[in-house]
C-alpha cells in the first residue's frame, strides 16, 4: 500500500494506494497521527510505503517515532518542514476562528521533531519554485517552495533528498514528483539527473 496523494500521477504500477485525509485544521497533532496509525493497522499487505505533503510529513513522522508498524519501508516526504518551520507562518489567533487552527499550528511547530527508527527508508522532495503566500511573509530563505525553504525539508538521516522547481501546492500536481517518488518506493532512491 501506498498512501499517495498526487492527482497528476496516480500510483505506481504494482502498487496500490489509498489516501488519507484528516481534519489539520480541526484535530490536534496526537489526534491525527492515531487516525493515521488507525489506518495502516487496518491496511493488509507485507510493506506499507507512505508519501505525504507539507504538514501530512510531520504527521507520519511522528507517528513512526511513536509505535511504527514494522511493515513501514519507505516514506516520502513532499514539502515537509521537518528540520524547522519559523513562527512567521504562523502567526497569533485568528478572532475568526477563535485562534483554534493557529494555536494548533503553533504547537505543531514548537513540538521537538521526532527521532526517527532506522527501519524506515526516508526521502525527501523539496521544491524550489518560489510561488505561495509565504513570499509576503519577511524571513523566507532561499530556496524555496513559496512556503517552505528548502534547508527546512532537511532529515539529516534521510536516505535521499531531490529538490524539484516546483512551488508548494504544486507538487501535488507535479508529473516530475510522482515520478520521483515512485522511484523512491521502488528503488529507495530518487533518480539524480
Amino acid at each position: 500500500m501506498s498512501c499517495f496523494p498526487f492527482s497528476a500521477g496516480c500510483a505506481p504500477r504494482g502498487l496500490q494506494s489509498a489516501g488519507f485525509s484528516y481534519p489539520s485544521w480541526r484535530n490536534g497533532l496526537a489526534d491525527n497521527v492515531r487516525l493515521l496509525s488507525c489506518l495502516v493497522g487496518k491496511t493488509p499487505g507485507a510493506a506499507i510505503h507512505l508519501v505525504a505533503h507539507s504538514l501530512g510529513g510531520l504527521v507520519v513522522m511522528n507517528m513512526l517515532s511513536q509505535n511504527a508498524d514494522p511493515r513501514i519501508r519507505r516514506v516520502v516526504l513532499l514539502g515537509t518542514p521537518y528540520a524547522a518551520c519559523p513562527l512567521r507562518l504562523c502567526p497569533g489567533g485568528d478572532p475568526h476562528t477563535g485562534g483554534t487552527a493557529w494555536t494548533h499550528l503553533r504547537r505543531l511547530f514548537r513540538v521537538p521533531r521526532p527521532a526517527l527508527p532506522p527501519a524506515a527508508e526516508i526521502g525527501v522532495i523539496a521544491g524550489t519554485h518560489s510561488l505561495g503566500c509565504g513570499r509576503l511573509i519577511p524571513g523566507l530563505a532561499l530556496p524555496n517552495d513559496g512556503l517552505v525553504a528548502v534547508e527546512e525539508t532537511r532529515i539529516a538521516t534521510a536516505r535521499d533528498s531531490l529538490s524539484l522547481n516546483v512551488s508548494h501546492s504544486g507538487m501535488l500536481l507535479s508529473r516530475s514528483c510522482a515520478h520521483q517518488a515512485a522511484s523512491f518506493l521502488r528503488t529507495g532512491s530518487f533518480i539524480h539527473a
